[in-house]
This record gives structure tokens, sequence and C-alpha cells, in this order.
């Protein structure tokens, strides 16, 4: 019925049948649309129409639905269901999602929902977050299958069959001894393609790549992309099995980083997206812009300390933009590269080094071909003026090469230093170029200034 519809048409669709109270057509378009679909039609159907669409729904979709949100749409439906429904539903949902949901509350909320749920389910969820939200115990989920090592492939199969809707994957089958200790893991294809009589710790990979239970999610995340895991265990300091984080809620993290680098080093202040007001947009980014407005006063000083030489050879203020501009551009490419690089690789010593000297090469290759050409285009413009088109070449050479090593140093000083290297904000390094390729620019004008 929805295959070949688009999303405004089964919307409107949507929006009829619910006008007309036919909660079975309702029913049977969500019957072949994915969570995430109806997500979608619930963010385009008009607010008036949430609430039936909500009563047209069962609880499990709820529960999906939910999932699929943003934490101020969940909060909304928890309100418009009330205590009891809501708490029916969250029984439902996956403990590691409704954990982040729940934080979003008061603690006197939380306690109104969690006491209505099952004891097991609300049980399961305050020891979920009980961990930093950052963390891996955090981001961790406790549905997934757990088999002795002294199993047999035929007894782990039919636990898989039984559990199966329980797990929120069954890719991999952890093996624990009597003491909840991880001590194997193996894939499903190697149960399917094992004699059904073999024993499992025959079977296992001894060698498991876990994480611990208060390991940074950033770190999880890039463990998983590492070794292309669908799901890595998480274990104590006892080696206890405790949970597993999946490959979706590692992609939830990766994308949420980035966005805060994106923000912090375009320095627009974080959680600002289309839906943010003005006045809250204005006043996270304003602290970042009146600093770098001081710190911009430094290149008018800059400026005024060399007018005279601007007095006697006016072409020079023709390429300024050109010298700062480019010197920003190439710092910002620098720092893009480092920051994301950090992300994804171990960042030693040596690496630092090797990185440093290859930004080095990469600014000195720029900066003789730009220079080179900007020589050039000076020479010419400039009424054949070899020492003008010389000034601005080595000028704009020498500018990309600190540039470079301005957006590659700044960002690796401050991950040494232990602080976010994103903090060494796009803005802020092209600011400080801005700086260095005045001060380089007038410097070596005002040395051939009898020439020019």
């Amino acid at each position: 019925m929805v295959k070949n519809m688009t999303e405004n048409q089964m919307l409107v669709l949507v929006i009829k049948y619910l006008k007309e109270s036919k909660k079975a057509a309702i029913q049977e378009i969500l019957d072949e649309l994915h969570p995430y679909d109806f997500a979608q039609l619930y963010r385009g159907l008009p607010e008036k129409h949430h609430h039936k669409f909500l009563l047209f729904l069962t609880p499990q979709q709820i529960a999906d639905l939910i999932q699929e949100l943003e934490s101020d749409m969940q909060i909304e439906i928890l309100h418009k269901l009330g205590i009891e429904r809501s708490s029916n539903i969250m029984n439902l949902m996956d403990n590691d999602d409704l954990a982040d949901l729940l934080s979003e509350l008061s603690v006197d909320r939380i306690q109104e929902f969690l006491e209505g749920m099952k004891q097991e389910e609300s049980q399961t969820v305050r020891d979920l977050m009980s961990y930093p939200p950052d963390t891996a115990g955090g981001l961790m989920t406790n549905q997934f299958i757990w088999i002795k090592e002294y199993h047999t492939v035929r007894e782990a199969v039919d636990k898989l069959k039984h559990y199966a809707s329980f797990s929120e994957n069954i890719y991999y089958l952890y093996v624990i001894n009597d003491n909840k200790k991880l001590v194997g893991v193996i894939s499903y294809r190697d149960l399917l393609i094992a004699n059904l009589e073999d024993k499992i710790s025959d079977l296992m990979f001894s060698r498991v790549v876990s994480v611990p239970v208060d390991a940074d999610q950033e770190e999880v995340a890039q463990i998983i992309e590492r070794y292309d895991f669908i799901s890595v265990p998480v274990i104590d300091n006892e080696n206890t099995l405790l949970g597993i984080i999946t490959v979706d809620d590692a992609m939830d993290v990766l994308i949420e980083e980035a966005n805060e680098d994106i923000h912090k080093i375009s320095a627009t202040g974080k959680d600002i997206d289309f839906n943010t007001k003005a006045t809250v947009a204005s006043t996270r980014r304003l602290p970042w812009l009146i600093l770098l407005l001081f710190i911009g006063l430094v290149s008018g000083g800059i400026i005024s300390r060399f007018e005279a030489t601007l007095e006697q050879v006016v072409a020079l203020i023709f390429f300024m933009p050109m010298i700062a501009g480019m010197t920003g551009n190439t710092g910002t490419q620098s720092l893009a590269v480092v920051v994301r690089g950090i992300v994804t690789t171990d960042v030693d010593r040596k690496t630092t080094i090797r990185l440093i000297f290859r930004e080095l090469r990469v600014g000195i290759i720029i900066g003789i071909t730009c220079g080179l050409l900007i020589s050039i285009i000076a020479y010419f413009w400039q009424g054949q003026n070899m020492i003008l088109g010389f000034v601005v070449g080595l000028s704009l050479l020498l500018t990309l090469i600190i540039g470079t090593l301005a957006g590659t140093v700044i960002p690796l000083l401050l991950y040494r230093l232990g602080v976010d290297p994103a903090v060494a904000s796009g803005p802020l390094i092209t600011t400080l170029n801005d700086i260095f390729s005045l001060m380089i620019y007038f410097g070596i004008a005002t040395a051939f200034l009898n020439a020019l």
C-alpha cells in the first residue's frame, strides 16, 4: 500500500484517516514501516493530531517510536500518556535507551515511572543509570545472550532460539564461567557450521576484546570501528560480564562527538541547531566572538604601526586580505586534519613528530606554489614591479608555512595538556594567523621599503 508513496503523501493519508478515526487503516500503513519511518510521520503531524495518533498505536509501536525521537519529543509523549501507561510502555523499551530518556527528567518523576514498571526491568534501568552517561556503563545494554563454556552447540542453539527476541543482536554469543567471568566469544556463524555435540569451550575464541565499564564512550566507539565489531562486551575490574555495546550505539556516539567537535572548531557553541532560538544561539556564540574581537584588535595595532610603510607603498594594501585569508585557510585545514586524526589514531610521540614534519613539508609545498603564483600576478598587476612581487610572494610563502604549523601544533599541544583539541577553534587559529601574517608581511615590506 505505501510502497510507492512519498512521505508527504503518506502524511496526508494518515491525517485523513485520523480525522475519520480509521484505526485499522492507519495500522495497515504502519505495519509496512520501519520505526524510524513512523517517527518521521509523528514529527510531520500537526501537534493537534499527536495524541490521537498515539491512541491508535500498539504499546510496542509506541515504545519503538519513543526510541527514534529526540529527548524533548520523548518527554512530550510521556506527559501525553500519563504515568501508568508510560510505565507499561517503558517495560517494552531497550533498557539503555530508557536510562538515557529518564536521565532527562527530575528525580521525583524518574521515581514515579520506575515504580510503575516491572521490578526486574526497573532495577536494571536503575543499575544502568548509576553509571556516568559518557562511559561504557552508561552506554551498554543488558539485553544480550550469554552461554556457559561447558554447554554444547545444541544447548547454545536452543538458548539462542529461546532468547532471540530478548537480545539486541544475535551475531555473537559471549561465553562465561560459573563465576560470570568472561572467558570467550563465539559467532552465530560458527554455531551454524559446528556439530551439535561439540563443546563451546572447544569452538570459542578465548582472546576477547572487551572494554572496562568506566571506559570513555568515544574510546568504545573507536574500538568497535577499529575491529569492525557488531558489538563489544563490557566488563568490571574482575572481568565479570556486565553488558554489551552495539554498533548502532557506537555510531550515535561518533555522530555526537563529531557534532561537538564541529561546534567547537567553528566556535558556535554546543547544542545549536535549526530550532534553537535566536537569543539562545547568540548567547552561546558571543563569548568566543567577543574574545576574538579583542584579539583581532591586535591586527589593527600592527597595521597602524606600519602606517608609514603603507603611505609610501599603497599597493601593499591590495594584497593584505589575500595574505591574511590564505594563512587562516591553511591553518583551519591543518586543524581539521589533526582533530580528525586524534579521533581515529593513537597519537604517541613518534606520530606527533611525524605529523608536524609532514605538515611542515605540506606548508612549504603549498607556500612555494602559491608564493610563485602571487609573485607573477603582483609583478604584472602593479606595473611590472619585481620587488613588490618578491615581497608579496615571500610573505605568502612564510605565512602559509607558519599557518600550517599553527593549525597542527596548537591542537596537538592542547591534546598533550589533556585539553580537548577541538577548543583550538577555526576562528581562533584564523585570528592568530592574521596577526602572524600581517607582522611578516609588513616586516618584509619595511625591510625592502627603499627598493619599493
